[in-house]
């Protein structure tokens, strides 16, 4: 039962997944994998992360950082 109360809480109202940045390496690998994590954890279909990693990987590091901010929310 705990398990389903705090995956409830991974999505906000407009649907879009929390991610927390703070503290986390910046690699942007490493930002992609979490971003991942928390796009499985919102029940995402594998389609949509294809299309929103696809978009944060074509341009430089602060266009990543944008699309994340779109997509999740990011704390």
């Amino acid at each position: 039962m705990a398990w389903f109360r705090a995956s409830q809480n991974q999505t906000t109202t407009d649907n879009k997944p929390k991610l927390k940045l703070i503290g986390a390496d910046g690699n942007t690998f490493n930002l992609l994998g979490l971003a991942h994590k928390a796009a499985l954890t919102a029940g995402w279909p594998k389609e949509r992360w294809a299309t929103v990693r696809n978009r944060a990987m074509t341009g430089n590091y602060d266009h990543l950082l944008v699309v994340l901010q779109e997509e999740f929310v990011v704390r």
